[in-house]
């Protein structure tokens, strides 16, 4: 992973490195989720800046909680028409897939501690995501790969209405999956460059 290396860091680069964080996952959200069409509902946001990438430098678990419950909060003060939704991205924590998988359960126990249960919910992203009953190089988990641990704030509310107008939306995995397999090898050196260098 050419992307995932900020070990290191100083504090004068430190700006750079959360910087640079936030333009690959921008560039992955542009060519990756937008591009190939994996979310529907993602261009129409975008493409009015209503979608914040908020990267978080936190070295402790604890410390990223409270990030991302302030996130929320912003969420929470803005309407869907400021602030459709936000990206937390994980600069230097949750690079063991492992790791992150437990750490959602934390996230859900905040929704549920918070009163955001049914107003908010999450989706889930890694440069190693593995879905279950599949092996790490099925070509299907690239649907989740993203450059850096990066978990999805959404709201419940938006998400239904587009659900609404959006013919046959159970077959979106699916569709995402035949996508994602039918990609040449180059074209997954391009798109993914933190998995295929």
């Amino acid at each position: 992973m050419t992307f995932y290396n900020n070990k290191g860091s100083t504090p004068n680069n430190m700006k750079t490195d959360l910087k640079s964080v936030e333009t690959h996952t921008q560039q992955w959200l542009e060519e990756v989720v937008i591009g190939l069409n994996l979310c529907p509902f993602a261009h129409k946001p975008n493409k009015k800046k209503q979608i914040k990438i908020a990267v978080s430098d936190a070295n402790s678990e604890e410390a990223l909680l409270e990030f991302i419950l302030l996130e929320l909060k912003q969420l929470d003060s803005h309407t869907a028409e400021e602030l459709e939704t936000t990206l937390v991205v994980a600069s230097h924590l949750l690079a063991d897939f492992m790791d992150y998988n437990f750490f959602l359960d934390w996230v859900d126990a905040l929704l549920k501690q918070q009163d955001y249960e049914g107003i908010y919910q999450i989706a889930s992203f890694h440069p190693d995501y593995c879905f279950g009953g599949t092996e790490p190089e099925d070509a299907e988990n690239l649907t989740n790969r993203s450059p850096y641990p990066t978990i999805h704030l959404i709201r419940e509310a938006s998400m239904e209405k587009e659900l609404k107008h959006y013919p046959n939306p159970e077959a979106i995995p699916d569709n995402n999956i035949e996508r994602v397999e039918s990609l040449t090898q180059q074209q997954k050196n391009t798109l993914f460059p933190y998995l295929f260098t």
